[in-house]
């Protein structure tokens, strides 16, 4: 080879650095967009205005913070809160940007944003979940998780009105604040990250349920209601093994989804009149025995009052059905309760652990093949955001999801 001059080097390597630094600027502008292109100076926010009442409004987006992380929204399912706050406003939030069951692809992150909340690197790309914000309370980390539940932090989704408007997953962008709760859910696919939430609700009854010594793999569980939560409730029993399962509706379809879910039969109460018809048809279904626990599923006083009677003798039973106020439930204490000696296990939202759990049990759900995915039965894009929750009050389909094409 001949003699190469040394300028001659040094020149052909800083241009091919340069190159390189060139297309890793190019790139990175773009990966910033989340492959969408350059970050839009506006968001809309699907905001509730009124009762019965969404309007699609524009805002600014604004400077991300050194521990702040934009996020483009992918989707977000409506979930029975957003429905008590679109017809009643039970919070008193209205005019709220609401959606809690939310994901989406980081587009911008601040300097100081390296991983999230279970310690997993967080990069621009990244497909993301949030769960609470903690801003208030340094005492929760992922370390000292069981606590408190949701009920003692802010939530995205039902956070009241400030400047910043991007506080729900009902939108184009939100801005998750430092202080928050985020997961790194890229090894997900976009319906199994909008079924997280509503997932860690079930993760956190069982994880109750648990707690009683009661539930084991050969028990004899009756699940009474077959909406999303119930459905969940008999997929999350049957990825930890137990077979012998009794779902508990008035509509036929749901009880033929809970069987595709793992329930092995099902009791409509459409066809029993009466509590001892009911109870006696849920004993048959089970061979002739009462159940060893049970789950309550519904908001329904009534439906908590039958529940007891589908019990046997030192059984147990986790209500998880009243997230809000729906009234007073009439029970016998001395015949539901003390003479049957229940173990019973109250369940509200879910813990920080549960959220970590539920990403485990939406990969087992699937690899053991229940149809997880097909609880979204309906899907409409942001400025359908009306019709899709009167879809929902009219229990049209199962999960009622908000996907951004």
């Amino acid at each position: 080879m001949g003699n190469i001059n040394t300028v001659d080097v040094e020149a052909v390597v800083k241009q091919v650095l340069e190159s390189m630094m060139d297309r890793g600027a190019a790139t990175g502008t773009a990966a910033a967009a989340g492959g969408h292109g350059q970050i839009p100076k506006t968001a809309r926010v699907a905001m509730l205005t009124a009762l019965e009442k969404y309007e699609v409004k524009e805002f600014p987006i604004p400077e991300v913070g050194d521990g702040d992380i934009l996020v483009k929204v992918e989707g977000c399912g409506i979930c029975g809160t957003d429905a008590h706050e679109f017809k009643k406003d039970p919070f008193g939030l209205i005019p709220v940007a609401l959606g809690h069951e939310g994901t989406g692809e980081i587009v911008k992150m601040g300097k100081n944003v390296t991983k999230d909340s279970a310690g997993k690197p967080l990069n621009v790309g990244d497909k993301v979940v949030t769960c609470m914000i903690f801003k208030d309370n340094p005492d929760i980390t992922m370390f000292d998780l069981n606590k408190q539940n949701v009920g003692g932090a802010d939530v995205y989704g039902l956070l009241p009105d400030d400047d910043i408007h991007l506080n729900g997953w009902f939108s184009d962008y939100i801005l998750i604040r430092e202080g928050s709760t985020v997961f790194n859910v890229s090894d997900l696919d976009l319906k199994s990250r909008i079924l997280i939430e509503p997932c860690a609700v079930l993760i956190h009854a069982v994880e109750r349920a648990k707690s009683t010594g009661i539930l084991r793999f050969n028990s004899r569980v009756v699940v009474q209601g077959c909406g999303p939560i119930g459905l969940i409730c008999i997929a999350v029993l049957r990825t930890m093994g137990i077979e012998n399962i009794v779902a508990v509706d008035g509509e036929q379809k749901r009880l033929d989804f809970a069987k595709e879910m793992g329930a092995g039969k099902s009791v409509s109460f459409k066809e029993h009149k009466g509590i001892e018809a009911l109870t006696k048809a849920v004993e048959d279904a089970f061979g002739g025995y009462p159940a060893d626990f049970a789950f309550q599923c519904t908001g329904a006083p009534a439906a908590h009052s039958n529940i007891y009677k589908f019990i046997r003798n030192g059984g147990g039973l986790c209500e998880l059905g009243f997230f809000i106020n729906n009234g007073d439930a009439t029970i016998n204490p001395h015949l539901d309760i003390c003479s049957k000696e229940l173990t019973i296990v109250g369940s509200w939202v879910y813990t920080l652990r549960d959220y970590a759990t539920t990403f485990d049990f939406l990969k087992r759900a699937k690899g053991i093949g229940l149809p997880i995915d097909k609880l979204i039965t309906h899907e409409f894009p942001l400025d359908q955001i009306n019709e899709a929750h009167v879809t929902n009050l009219k229990m049209e389909g199962l999960k009622i999801a908000i996907i951004n094409k």
